[in-house]
């Protein structure tokens, strides 16, 4: 691993705490891959072989049921993915496969848990982030729970502008089929909610979506920062 991407994981909350010949026993046992796009990278129902870190490209989390399938989310540099089950030595509950040509670390699941005995910042540090995606798993059930699907979809383009620096046009960071599936609705009802959040101020040019009229868009959306806010 180059010294730089190094210092990127070091750099992550997870194992900053870490002590540092702790942290070097880790990486020296894990090891880095280039993966090219649309790589299956874990399945759900496999056990926890490594805990992996984005460090170049994105990978999608994703699930199917009798012949459906549904996206979770995406993970981007860097970044951790599906830590729950390496700790528990528990089955993946989430598949995963690259979205583009992306660079994982793999570190041994099994060397995790050893650390998290041995390390209490670690373990600490295991804790909070796993009681932030226990967080994050609440605000979207509430999302998907207590919204409408246009209320979903107003709220979503809210939170990506401010994720793009508040700016009034941004480019949505994946496709619409992929989108709508992450919002729980078919590719046809996302075309419809598109077209209808043109009364609120939306305009949809391809990936290019502009806000413009910022205040009639909220009023509609009403963003809950117990909700939107997954630092909260």
């Amino acid at each position: 691993m180059a010294e730089a991407q190094l210092s990127d994981v070091r750099d992550l909350d997870l194992f900053c705490a870490m002590a540092d010949e702790h942290f070097e026993t880790l990486m020296r046992a894990s090891y880095v891959q280039t993966f090219p796009p649309r790589i299956e990278l874990i399945q759900e129902g496999d056990l926890s072989d490594f805990l992996h870190i984005v460090l170049t490209g994105s990978v999608e989390l994703f699930s199917t049921w009798n012949g459906r399938e549904t996206s979770m989310a995406t993970v981007r540099p860097v970044s951790t993915f599906i830590l729950a089950a390496t700790v528990r030595n528990s089955p993946y509950l989430m598949s995963a496969r690259t979205l583009e040509k992306s660079r994982v670390v793999l570190i041994p699941s099994q060397d995790i848990r050893t650390a998290f005995d041995m390390d209490l910042g670690f373990a600490r540090a295991i804790v909070s982030e796993l009681a932030q995606c226990y967080r994050a798993v609440i605000k979207n059930t509430k999302d998907l729970k207590l919204r409408s699907s246009l209320e979903r979809l107003a709220n979503y383009l809210i939170r990506e502008q401010h994720r793009a620096g508040g700016r009034t046009a941004f480019q949505l960071p994946y496709d619409k089929r992929r989108l709508a599936s992450f919002l729980g609705m078919t590719p046809e009802n996302l075309s419809r909610a598109f077209k209808s959040l043109q009364d609120y101020g939306v305009e949809v040019d391809g990936a290019r979506i502009t806000i413009a009229d910022q205040p009639r868009i909220e009023r509609f959306a009403k963003p809950d920062r117990l909700i939107d806010d997954y630092s909260v």
